[in-house]
């Protein structure tokens, strides 16, 4: 189990990752989409539509669950943050939808009016989610543990990822 406060969480909590956003379906399965996502140290954001799946999904079961990883086969980390999420509505959804997006978009792409409005509209709520589990990995640790630094030594074990 890790903590927000470790400083291989924050980082990934704070830097311009795309996170997994994971929520239960009706029939019990779960749905799993991408999403861009604020820390504000405590809490996690991601704007997201009224008409999407997943905010239907929380209407019906506020359980869900965030993943960010690095995504480099080589070094590999990522976090799962899990616990009950709360729809914000709102002037208080767009004050959070506005720092998501000006984390992923540009102030060019943010003033563009076939850009930055369109996204303000299609993002109508906001999702705050607090943790109550944190569950941190490291690939680089892992290779450490139990290989050795096979793969430290080796970095073409490792096959390239699509792009």
């Amino acid at each position: 189990m890790a903590s927000l406060s470790d400083g291989q969480v924050r980082q990934l909590l704070q830097g311009r990752y795309i996170a997994s956003f994971a929520t239960h379906n009706p029939n019990g399965s779960i749905h799993v989409v991408a999403v861009w996502f604020w820390f504000d140290g405590g809490d996690i954001f991601a704007a997201i539509s009224s008409r999407s799946r997943k905010f239907r999904n929380l209407q019906q079961n506020s359980e869900m669950s965030l993943m960010i990883d690095s995504r480099d086969p080589a070094a590999c980390h990522g976090v799962t943050v899990t616990g009950k999420a709360r729809v914000l509505t709102g002037e208080s959804a767009r004050k959070y939808t506005a720092k998501i997006h000006a984390k992923y978009l540009s102030e060019a792409a943010l003033a563009d009016p076939s850009v930055g409005p369109v996204f303000a509209a299609l993002d109508d709520v906001t999702v705050q989610l607090s943790p109550t589990s944190v569950i941190a990995w490291d690939m680089r640790e892992i290779d450490q543990q139990f290989f050795g630094g096979a793969f430290r030594n080796n970095p073409e074990y490792f096959l390239p990822l699509e792009r």
